[in-house]
């Protein structure tokens, strides 16, 4: 089995990648592979809409120039799939926004690429905004028929400054809890 954490950040090695980083530490005690991408430097445009991907239906996205084909093939090869987010004006960042859109509508015109696979969102926030981002990227998941694996609470993370989120225990604890729920999860699947 394995779980594929996708960090939307602009920042590499920041809160939201410690957060991902929290429930993949869980995975991996719990004998999961895991691979943490950070999007971070990476130009990831949102969807043109050609709608080549429905024409062609070959599990990929006609825009070729970008870290987006590979993304499909990983999400597609993976059990479960964390997707994290800061929240940027009360919303997911806008590598993620593109990341979405355009996974999302390859997934859609392949029959569901990513149906009955686990996911689960990981969002960071300042201050407000958080529940929109969790909406976000859990609607990812919705739209393509993906089981979402719930924790102690929301998956959130509170801090400002790269390194504050690890003073938020309860996000740290709550985020603890969606590793070993995904985890659990994911035995009971594939068990």
């Amino acid at each position: 089995m394995k779980v594929l954490a996708i960090n939307g950040s602009a920042r590499k090695g920041g809160n939201t990648s410690q957060l991902l980083q929290n429930v993949l530490d869980e995975l991996d005690n719990e004998g999961i592979e895991t691979e943490l991408i950070e999007l971070a430097g990476k130009s990831v445009p949102g969807c043109i809409a050609c709608y080549k991907c429905f024409e062609k239906k070959n599990q990929r996205c006609a825009v070729d120039n970008d870290i987006i084909n590979e993304m499909i093939e990983k999400m597609r090869e993976s059990d479960g799939i964390l997707l994290g987010s800061p929240t940027y004006f009360a919303d997911v960042s806008a590598s993620m926004k593109g990341l979405i859109e355009r996974c999302g509508m390859v997934s859609r015109a392949n029959g569901d690429m990513y149906k009955r696979k686990v996911g689960a969102a990981v969002v960071a926030v300042r201050r407000a905004g958080a529940s929109h981002v969790f909406s976000s990227l859990n609607n990812f998941f919705t739209i393509g028929q993906m089981i979402i694996v719930g924790s102690s609470y929301w998956n959130i993370g509170i801090g400002k400054d790269p390194g504050d989120i690890t003073k938020d225990e309860e996000g740290i604890k709550t985020m603890k809890d969606l590793g070993h729920n995904m985890a659990w999860l994911l035995k009971k699947i594939h068990g």
